[in-house]
């Protein structure tokens, strides 16, 4: 190549150079893509039977489910469907007839007993429609109580409980016993409790069953709060319309199978899971919440 040709050639890819770069300094950024959550629970064909008065009756019918990281799942269905019996077996609080169930990869139907204990303890968080607080220790006490399961440290172990408690708004009922707070302030500090191991899902049957709809619905903010700011994972039973209704994932459960399976965007998520502000009209009495039947409680295997 002579060299008139070479310098027009180098002076070709310079400008070519240049008129790419200059391209990408004016066209629109693209979007940045959420980031990939990894899977974190993956139930494949569960069943479950329980020998009821001679008799087998199945509950659950082949369920499959992943739940990932981060994600808030709420179960549905009417009272027999199977949503309690499902989460059960989630949190190894009972095996399944038949299926497995993994954990960040783990088979836990693989594992013994002494093992899915301490796997409870340190992964899962669990808060029930009755708070199981301990009557004879105060609001912190039982929210150290997991960690005093485990052995851990008192010192370490309190400051986490305290600053639990403050998150769900309990500093100032550090020292009352279960008897002393009211149904509301129970239930936040058996979230507190669910917390404490901070634990990778927490698992909610029920959790605003027995509560009043104000304290449902401060109860159900913490959930999305807690969730938002710590990116914990919520997988909550409940026959609560209004949760359901703004909850970014629905299972819908019947006859023991899981009928739909619902996400919204999460814009749509983010507008329904606002706090409920709008206050009641002056002259209108206020409305009582529809009483929500119970579900039936199923014979133990």
């Amino acid at each position: 190549m002579t060299e008139p040709a070479a310098e027009t050639a180098v002076e070709t890819a310079a400008a070519e150079t240049a008129a790419v770069e200059t391209a990408a300094a004016v066209a629109p950024a693209e979007p940045a893509s959420r980031p990939l959550r990894e899977r974190l629970l993956v139930a494949e064909g569960l069943h479950k039977r329980f020998l009821h008065e001679g008799s087998v009756v199945e509950v659950l019918k082949g369920v499959d489910l992943v739940i990932d990281e981060g994600e808030m799942v709420c179960v549905v269905g009417q009272s027999g469907a199977g949503k309690s019996t499902l989460l059960h077996l989630l949190g190894t609080l009972d095996l399944p007839s038949k299926g497995t169930i993994t954990f960040a990869d783990r088979d836990l139907t693989r594992m013994s007993s002494s093992e899915l204990a301490a796997f409870r303890n340190e992964k899962i968080g669990f808060v029930f429609q009755f708070h199981h607080l301990l009557p004879e220790f105060d609001a912190i006490e039982n929210v150290m109580m997991p960690g005093l399961v485990r052995g851990m440290n008192r010192g370490p172990l309190r400051e986490r409980a305290t600053a639990l408690l403050e998150e769900v708004g309990l500093a100032h009922r550090f020292k009352h016993r279960p008897g002393e707070l009211s149904g509301g302030e129970q239930q936040r500090v058996a979230l507190a409790r669910a917390l404490v191991m901070e634990p990778a899902v927490v698992m909610a049957d029920e959790p605003t069953g027995n509560l009043d709809s104000e304290t449902s619905e401060a109860i159900h903010q913490l959930f999305f709060q807690l969730n938002a700011t710590r990116r914990t994972t919520f997988l909550i039973v409940t026959h609560s319309r209004d949760l359901a209704a703004r909850m970014p994932r629905v299972v819908s459960m019947k006859d023991g199978k899981v009928l739909t399976d619902e996400r919204r965007p999460d814009a749509e998520f983010a507008a329904a899971a606002a706090p409920h502000t709008e206050p009641p009209a002056v002259d209108a009495p206020p409305v009582e919440p529809a009483a929500e039947e119970p579900e039936e409680a199923l014979p133990a295997s």
